[in-house]
């Protein structure tokens, strides 16, 4: 029996669970994006987070989507030891499996044993949670904690796993959170970018390699059908992500300061918020920059799709990346973008076609990038802004991306119903487009 004789029904499990270390978050909405796809396609998603980030939700969507998100962290003290005696007596031999895995990572990881046996005492609540919604299958975003939760419960005798990396954070510290270890007990292993599925085949076996795909972050019809806003004959700027060292934000005050030296009248929106605001409030006022260069804090959707509007491109000068979506949706909105040669993004950013690459760290480019952007005619922008569209419509359509993940569900499903049976599949891997078997990469 070959997987494609399965029904395609029986193939999908009954429940996915997304699994994110804090969901919904505000810089999560792609995540949302990618479930509603998923639940369109007929997929039953039930969500399920590590900690809770409410305090920071500004935005309606992220709001709805928190109530139905069930919050490991905020159960009480004795929930968890509760959850972790119900396994302790019915799964002994998993339990201490999966401790000695605990204690092993733990060895080896940054944040050390504590915070593994914490991390098992999630597992343990989780499985609970898993068996009574009726999942068959566990999904998680980003390579870290929550992967690590999920690889726990499924030594506890959960249901399998994949996980999504995104970086940059998952290549930074490769070994400190066991990534190698992940993708071999992983059921498939997807990445955002091809730049993503390299730095993981990097850091596993050649025999694990089939079991990574690429699958884009997407963007749904609220933007990729949205009709043609003109760019403003205003001249500005938005910088949209959190106020934190990778995205290049003193970068970028540094440029403005310059080319206000030089003479050119324009404004800059950062908006977002995080840990460096304070330390780019006081470079602000030291380069006396009040005038032209504003920060708006955590914004909803419909502020950062508002702000994305009223300028005539998007800077973001980043330091580390993976893809990001706020990219996408300036590109979708008809905005050109300049950005850094880093990560994914030159898979989506054209220098003199939909924006610019610069050179990450050097001012000298950001500003070559700034004051080309600055003296170019507007329906030169709006050309490029529209050839942005074009491409993310190409690459980053959530629908499609989504039938690719759940294909990938139902594969991985029906690989284990073949094992069950008795009979073989030799898992493949997507390049080019096409699947291929591990004998031909």
């Amino acid at each position: 029996m070959s997987i494609a004789q399965l029904d395609a029904t029986d193939q999908v499990p009954s429940t996915i669970a997304y699994l994110v270390n804090q969901y919904p978050k505000v810089s999560h909405s792609f995540i949302r994006r990618e479930i509603a796809a998923l639940e369109a396609h007929g997929v039953t998603v039930a969500r399920f987070s590590i900690r809770s980030c409410a305090d920071e939700l500004v935005d309606a969507d992220d709001i709805e989507e928190l109530a139905k998100t069930q919050v490991v962290l905020d159960q009480r003290w004795f929930t968890l030891l509760a959850g972790v005696g119900r396994v302790v007596v019915q799964r002994p031999l998993a339990f201490l499996m999966a401790l000695g895995l605990a204690l092993k990572l733990g060895s080896k990881e940054e944040s050390g044993a504590l915070y593994h046996l914490a991390y098992l005492a999630e597992a343990c609540v989780l499985l609970g949670w898993f068996e009574a919604a009726d999942v068959g299958h566990v999904h998680a975003h980003f390579g870290t904690n929550s992967t690590t939760v999920a690889m726990l419960c499924r030594t506890l005798g959960g249901p399998p796993y994949s996980f999504t990396t995104h970086g940059p954070e998952e290549f930074d510290k490769v070994r400190a959170i066991s990534l190698s270890e992940k993708i071999r007990r992983a059921e498939f292993v997807v990445a955002i970018s091809s730049f993503g599925k390299s730095q993981l085949y990097r850091w596993s076996a050649l025999e694990d390699w089939p079991k990574i795909h690429v699958v884009h972050c997407g963007l749904n019809q609220a933007y990729l059908s949205q009709e043609f806003v003109p760019i403003p004959e205003s001249p500005h700027f938005v910088c949209v992500g959190r106020l934190s060292a990778q995205k290049g934000h003193l970068l970028l005050l540094e440029a403005v300061r310059q080319l206000v030296a030089e003479g050119y009248r324009f404004t800059v929106a950062l908006v977002g918020d995080g840990e460096m605001r304070s330390q780019i409030e006081q470079l602000v006022v030291a380069y006396d920059l009040q005038s032209c260069v504003s920060i708006t804090g955590w914004a909803s959707n419909d502020t950062v799709k508002a702000e994305l509007l009223r300028a005539q491109a998007l800077v973001l000068p980043s330091f580390a990346e993976g893809l990001p979506v706020v990219i996408m949706e300036a590109l979708a909105l008809g905005r050109p973008v300049i950005t850094t040669t880093i990560a994914g993004i030159p898979e989506l950013v054209e220098t003199g076609v939909n924006g610019w690459l610069v050179v990450p760290g050097s001012v000298e480019s950001l500003l070559e990038a700034m004051r080309s952007a600055l003296t170019m005619a507007v329906p030169s922008l709006e050309a490029m802004g529209k050839a942005g569209l074009k491409k993310v419509a190409q690459q980053h359509n959530v629908d499609h991306e989504a039938s690719n993940l759940a294909q990938l569900f139902a594969t991985s499903s029906g690989s284990q119903r073949l094992n069950s049976l008795g009979g073989e599949s030799r898992p493949t891997a997507v390049m080019a487009g096409q699947p291929v078997s591990v004998k031909s990469i």
